[in-house]
């Protein structure tokens, strides 16, 4: 294994010094923060006033300050309880947008016949969005409960269970996207997981671990550290810049 060439604003660390777009078949986003360029659960309580209280919970959560994703995210989402179906849809249409490059990147392993798969401790009202807009293959994320009444749908403050679980954590990531790679006959070493937070290190190390690649995006200190590669300038697409093809 060898240094990569020199690349300014990306830090690779352990990786082969040559790279093929072609040997990978699985490449795994988480969504927030990677993928958009929002929390969407910090945007979402900012309808009730509650931003920076959740905020803070959300900064701590990914930093890795609070270890139980699970519990942090159900005291989070219990603080939106009340916020419009209408809201929701403002928050999509006014605040998120695709990160610089993520169309790019998408597109360019589609066409090198990767299947993508996005995989999200946040919610499927955007997830799905997301998912559609960039043609993405598989998809697994967070279901907010919604009341319905005379004057439209509002949240509970609460998550649906799903059926493959409750909370789809750093835990559930992992065994996502090794999930999907095995029903694909892909090896977790032809793998690619892109993240920033604390929750995606366990995909992150499923890939790396067995030779596939881990990439940090504009990441958390401890994440970034334990990368294979850390972009932290520019957009998503320069990760293609590692490869020879």
């Amino acid at each position: 294994m060898s240094a990569q060439k020199k690349l300014p604003g990306i830090v690779v660390q352990n990786l082969p010094s040559t790279l093929k777009l072609s040997d990978f078949k699985l490449i795994a986003f988480d969504m927030d923060s990677t993928l958009i360029n929002i929390e969407c659960v910090d945007e979402i309580a900012d309808a009730v006033g509650r931003k920076a209280e959740v905020a803070a919970i959300t900064e701590a959560t990914m930093r890795g300050e609070i270890a139980d994703f699970k519990e942090s995210l159900r005291r989070r989402v219990a603080l939106l309880k009340g916020v419009s179906l209408t809201s929701m849809e403002q928050v999509y249409r006014e605040r998120l947008q695709l990160n610089p490059g993520a169309a790019e990147l998408v597109t360019a392993c589609k066409q090198a016949g990767m299947k993508v798969l996005l995989v999200s401790g946040g919610f499927t009202f955007f997830a799905d969005r997301v998912s559609e807009q960039l043609g993405i293959d598989f998809r697994r994320s967070n279901l907010l409960e919604i009341a319905h009444g005379p004057n439209g749908g509002a949240l509970t403050g609460r998550l649906v269970n799903q059926s493959w679980g409750d909370i789809c954590d750093g835990a559930e990531k992992r065994r996502t996207l090794l999930e999907v790679a095995s029903l694909l006959g892909i090896a977790p070493g032809q793998c690619i997981a892109m993240g920033d937070g604390a929750n995606d290190l366990p995909m992150m190390a499923a890939c790396s671990e067995a030779g596939g690649l881990s990439v940090a995006y504009r990441a958390k200190p401890a994440v970034r550290e334990k990368a294979n590669v850390a972009i932290n300038q520019g957009g998503l697409d320069r990760l293609l810049e590692l490869f020879t093809e």
